[in-house]
């Protein structure tokens, strides 16, 4: 989507991916009628290969979607392999209201923003209403509301908590499908503390669909925070190299570089992020967090203003922006922000625990820090690589939350 009614030489745009040929297509929609043209073009060359056309009723979309992938196959001689006939081959028919709403819900939950969050739900939850054993628009759903706890927009029951259900849901439905079990991983990390059931429903993910970016994204993410650094940055660049005009992957490769205390390059990648996606909540987050761990205060304050602004107060850049208040001796402001953070429905008890931590409050925040485990806290597996908390690791009760949070497991998986 990046090179949409972008108008430059396919020789050119064939040497930015670094790719030996290049698929052109149009989609005509009429009715429950749709036409896909497609052709293979030589990309150093601009000459063309192949070109075909396909009419088909539009509930068979799927199924056209894999004969047209076959085709295409052939015809630069690609050896598929039994799995990949396979999953050709169980192309279901379906509701395509359904399949639009899902593609709507799947476009709004990458905006990444709390209306694209609202419109997310809405299209999937649509989706589920007109086929109720579409087992796509069930991870879809579990991806968005996994999202929304970790931004802190709902509970972590809610969130993670219901994401699980969801994606055990179109997992019975669909054991094959690789965003399912991307989608259980992830909300199973971060729900359950479970790192070894986390790794393993990842890597079938990515067994099942090597070029899932978001699999590889997310797994690199939960490697980072069990500091695992080294695997979790293959992962991230096997994720740019399958989408490398993605801003969410390099926000995820600098989150990885913030984990391992690499603030400079987490500062650079945000910075390619924010190039690729302006108006990224999450790159403009973890630029700041980046910029409070190497004592820039002045930016970090600026960049994490405008993350509150752009998110409407989401609590992870607003906690940060308190974080950073008290590192600059701003206490006043930080104070009014973790007011704010304490009331209800929800309270993001991790956050609360490290603004108390930066304010040297040690006692309220292994008070607050309990709290979140009890809770299932969003954002409470930064605990072992947080250096905001630095101060907290020789006490028992650090280590004590940190074996109950299977880290140990988590260092000799």
């Amino acid at each position: 989507m990046h090179y949409k009614g972008v108008h430059r030489p396919l020789p050119q745009i064939a040497e930015e991916l670094n790719v030996d040929g290049i698929v052109e297509g149009t989609v005509l929609r009429s009715g429950d009628r749709v036409r896909i043209s497609t052709q293979l073009v030589h990309g150093f060359t601009d000459t063309h290969l192949w070109a075909e056309s396909y009419d088909r009723d539009l509930r068979d979309v799927l199924a056209l979607q894999s004969e047209v992938a076959q085709a295409i196959a052939r015809e630069v001689r690609v050896k598929l392999t039994p799995h990949d006939q396979a999953h050709f081959g169980e192309a279901r028919r379906i509701d395509p209201e359904a399949y639009e709403a899902y593609l709507k819900g799947r476009y709004y939950w990458h905006q990444r923003s709390r209306e694209g969050f609202g419109n997310a739900v809405r299209f999937l939850e649509q989706a589920i209403a007109k086929d109720p054993v579409y087992a796509a628009a069930y991870s879809g759903l579990a991806d968005v509301v996994s999202i929304m706890g970790l931004w802190g927009l709902v509970s972590p029951e809610d969130g993670c908590g219901r994401a699980k259900r969801l994606a055990q849901q179109a997992l019975e439905m669909d054991g094959s499908l690789a965003e399912a079990h991307a989608s259980l991983a992830w909300a199973t990390a971060h729900y359950d503390y479970d790192f070894a059931g986390a790794e393993r429903g990842f890597e079938r993910s990515i067994e099942l669909n090597p070029r899932y970016a978001t699999a590889h994204l997310w797994f690199a993410m939960v490697l980072g925070l069990m500091a695992r650094y080294e695997e979790a940055y293959t992962e991230l660049m096997r994720a740019i190299r399958l989408e490398p005009d993605w801003s969410n992957a390099h926000f995820g490769l600098a989150f990885v570089y913030w984990s391992g205390r690499r603030y400079d390059l987490a500062i650079e990648r945000s910075k390619r992020a924010l190039e690729l996606d302006p108006s990224s909540v999450q790159a403009r987050y973890i630029l700041g967090m980046s910029c409070v761990a190497s004592s820039k205060y002045e930016p970090a304050i600026a960049t994490l203003r405008e993350a509150v602004a752009l998110s409407r107060n989401a609590t992870a850049p607003l906690a940060s922006l308190a974080e950073a208040y008290v590192l600059a001796g701003q206490r006043d402001e930080a104070c009014k922000i973790l007011k704010e953070l304490l009331r209800p429905p929800h309270v993001s008890s991790y956050y609360v625990a490290r603004i108390y931590a930066a304010l040297g409050e040690n006692d309220e925040a292994f008070r607050w820090l309990e709290t979140a485990y009890r809770e299932r806290a969003e954002w409470l597996l930064m605990l072992k690589v947080d250096a905001r908390l630095d101060n907290l690791h020789p006490d028992p009760r650090f280590q004590d939350l940190l074996h109950r949070m299977n880290f140990r497991q988590a260092v000799a998986v």
